[in-house]
């Protein structure tokens, strides 16, 4: 029985040791380059609960600035970007002019590219998300090219 006990053991820390080291192949690190891919949003405020957004992006990272476009209202996001452990933080520079947001009377500020994400890269592969105003979940992923 004692045996029996011990080999589970043994095989749950193998199992565990394998997974960790799965983990590790994911890169903390993004490569400059440009990236293509797709945002969504599930929206859980009151107003707008149950509904979801959806676009086309491209995502341009070179020498810590970002260059973001979209389909959809902004349809330009420009700013700086940092990378610390498993978190990305995109740091807004400000239109001169409300002209520049593109907007609607329907637009969603939370889009604006800005804020700490959680993200993810695996060398061709990258996401990240962020829950915005407690109102609604924005998830984006895209693929280097």
């Amino acid at each position: 029985m004692n045996r029996y006990i011990l080999g589970i053991g043994v095989v749950g820390l193998f199992s565990l040791f394998l997974s960790c080291e799965r983990n590790e192949e994911i890169s903390k690190s993004i490569e400059e380059g440009t990236f293509i891919g797709t945002f969504t949003v599930e929206y859980f405020v009151e107003m707008r609960e149950g509904w979801s957004s959806s676009g086309t992006t491209t995502l341009e990272l070179k020498n810590g600035k970002y260059t973001y476009t979209s389909d959809i209202p902004p349809k330009l996001c420009v700013g700086n970007y940092s990378i610390s452990d498993d978190k990305i933080v995109f740091e807004y520079d400000r239109p001169s002019s409300p002209d520049d947001y593109q907007v609607s009377p329907y637009f969603d500020i939370g889009l604006i590219l800005d804020g700490v994400y959680d993200y993810a890269f695996d060398g061709k592969r990258m996401s990240f998300s962020i829950i915005k105003y407690n109102s609604g979940y924005y998830a984006y992923n895209f693929e280097k090219q």
